[in-house]
């Protein structure tokens, strides 16, 4: 086998902690989303507090779903990670018009990505941090 940066093996200790990173962002968006399918009073008063027409819980809920889907998916999970980018962009810029905090949905962006690129030896090609 070829010595491509590609094919690097990751150490069990980044793996582990790569999986733990991106594991809770996963829960929580898992948990969010059931939330939108579920509707309870709290999701449809937190979305008219955004702006959000009540409607629209379902298609974000599966929105949200689908994207977090892609990004538990080994050979998918750089899409995914991208994907949810864009999805938590849209809850970031939607919290902040309201004044709500928005740190800890960046918080969840970046354990997203932090995770990816500890489990994942391509996108460390890709983004290549020197010691």
């Amino acid at each position: 086998m070829e010595n491509h940066p590609s094919s690097t093996l990751v150490s069990k200790k980044a793996l582990w902690i790569g999986h733990i990173l991106g594991i809770l962002p996963v829960l929580m968006l898992l948990a969010s989303a059931i939330m939108k399918f579920a509707k309870p009073p709290m999701v449809v008063d937190g979305f008219a507090h955004l702006g959000w027409p009540a409607e629209l819980t379902v298609g974000l809920g599966v929105l949200e779903l689908g994207c977090t889907v892609v990004y538990l998916i080994p050979a998918t999970a750089v899409l995914g990670a991208i994907l949810l980018t864009g999805y938590l962009g849209g809850a970031i810029a939607t919290t902040l018009r309201v004044g709500d905090p928005y740190i800890p949905t960046v918080v969840m962006g970046v354990m997203l990505w932090a995770g990816l690129f500890l489990r994942e030896p391509r996108l460390r090609s890709l983004l290549p941090l020197r010691k």
